[in-house]
């Protein structure tokens, strides 16, 4: 298996390769040469594997530099009840009828983003000792990231990170568990800006070659390949956790901001997992709906993006975004380069809507959206609650809002879960009037000591930074 960029250079890289770089030199993202092909035989044989095992198949589709043993022990490693909380690691849970939603919320920090950055952690270490090299981490996070990053990395040997995020714009809990992390190779940055503007500075510092290579400078945000692929094992568990016939289709609702969650599913589906929909649910920060409905890809500055209750989606430039074009497009790299670098940073928008490929995206790639507000997810929450006695985050009561208005008849539609509602408990309380449960280990989190710098969204400063502390 080799990975080439989504912005035209060809070199062939294999997964090790490319696993410490984040983005590819010509400023593009990592994607395979081709998607392997799952059969519906092999997902027969799939339905008997635990998730570590599950795992250690799809990874192994993609990884052919580790050496078969080694990666089966890190899935086995990473992917255990003790850690996730059951055996099932993502059980699927029915809502009601055809509506279900998959847990990804049980890991360290309560997000599913500890799903793929658990193994990430992992594999990292592995790499690292295996070069005899260090790595400095430099990622943004609009809330849950950062979090799961930094309990991944906390500890690993070779591996520092350097997290920025935007300042006051995450939940208190969610802050808590970021800056109250005092290990020495943990650093964080509050940006006085928005999500889009620490994304900015990592692709600033990711672009500058030679300072990335000095300070071996590597992401743990979606740009990752090896993230998204980590991402790519649950949309397979939850398939066979809600069918029993290897023919029949199911659907999924991601809650998205940076499009990376849903970009797995994609991917998945590429592979042949026979998703029917792949539901996109926005916040008031509706970029990836309106291109779905519209075909227009339309950035938004600064002062554009909302402040919203569902925080982890407060975002307007969605960097996954790309990797879903160049598939759209045919992976002509030259086109994709033209969109993203000429027409985003000039013009800060693309138009689709004539063109042939986005006329058939949909019926081709299954995508639909939606959109949800700030008055949908407290009624939604609200609603679940009251009917269902079960409390669901806001950025999964975005999910389900908009799956309601997708579900098919006798179609399960899985909703992605984000998050537990205790990481947004202040919404949680105006929705239904009740504090959401706390696992004990989270008590009082809000009252420790921090440790985080706030800088303005300036490279250089953060540069210097990264520099200073290397």
């Amino acid at each position: 298996m080799r990975y080439i960029s989504t912005r035209g250079d060809q070199t062939a890289r294999r997964f090790c390769e490319i696993l410490l770089e984040g983005l590819a030199p010509d400023g593009g993202l990592y994607l395979p040469v081709s998607y392997p092909t799952v059969e519906r035989a092999t997902l027969r044989q799939w339905r008997q594997l635990s998730y570590a095992d599950l795992a250690f198949e799809i990874l192994s589709l993609y990884i052919d530099d580790i050496p078969p043993e080694d990666l089966k022990t890190l899935c086995h490693k990473t992917y255990t009840a003790d850690v996730f909380g059951t055996e099932a690691i993502v059980p699927v849970r029915r809502l009601a009828g055809d509506l279900h939603i998959e847990a990804l919320s049980n890991g360290p920090t309560l997000a599913f983003k500890d799903m793929a950055m658990q193994l990430l952690g992992n594999l990292f270490e592995y790499e690292l000792a295996r070069r005899g090299e260090i790595l400095n981490i430099l990622g943004a996070t609009s809330g849950d990231t950062g979090s799961a990053a930094e309990y991944a990395m906390r500890g690993k040997k070779g591996v520092r990170v350097f997290m920025t995020s935007p300042k006051g714009r995450m939940s208190p809990f969610q802050q808590a568990q970021m800056f109250s992390l005092l290990d020495e190779n943990i650093h964080n940055i509050a940006i006085e800006g928005v999500f889009d503007d620490c994304q900015d500075i990592v692709k600033a510092v990711s672009n500058d070659l030679a300072f990335k290579s000095k300070h071996r400078i590597g992401t743990v945000n979606s740009i990752n390949w090896a993230r998204l692929l980590a991402q790519v094992v649950y949309y397979f568990a939850g398939y066979l956790q809600a069918t029993t016939d290897d023919d029949q289709r199911v659907s999924f609702t991601v809650p998205s901001g940076n499009f990376g969650n849903v970009c797995a599913g994609h991917v998945a589906r590429m592979m042949g997992l026979p998703i029917d929909q792949l539901v996109v649910a926005t916040n008031e920060n509706n970029v990836l709906d309106e291109f779905f409905r519209t075909g227009i890809y339309r950035v938004r500055a600064s002062a554009e993006t909302y402040e919203t209750s569902s925080p982890s989606m407060d975002i307007s430039k969605a960097s996954n975004f790309e990797r879903f074009i160049y598939d759209l497009l045919g992976r002509d790299g030259a086109r994709v380069e033209a969109l993203f670098q000429d027409a985003i940073n000039q013009g800060g928008q693309f138009d689709l809507s004539d063109t042939p490929e986005f006329k058939a995206a949909a019926a081709r790639y299954g995508f639909v959206s939606g959109t949800s507000t700030h008055a949908d997810r407290l009624a939604t929450i609200r609603d679940v609650f009251n009917r269902h006695g079960e409390m669901i985050d806001t950025h999964t009561a975005d999910g389900v809002k908009v799956a309601r208005a997708h579900v098919k008849s006798g179609t399960p539609m899985l909703v992605l879960e984000t998050a537990l509602p205790i990481k947004f408990a202040e919404t949680i309380v105006e929705a239904t009037g009740q504090e959401p449960p706390r696992p004990a280990k989270f008590e009082g989190i809000e009252a420790l000591p921090k440790r985080v710098l706030n800088m303005p969204a300036d490279v250089k400063q953060v540069k210097a930074y990264i520099e200073a502390n290397t």
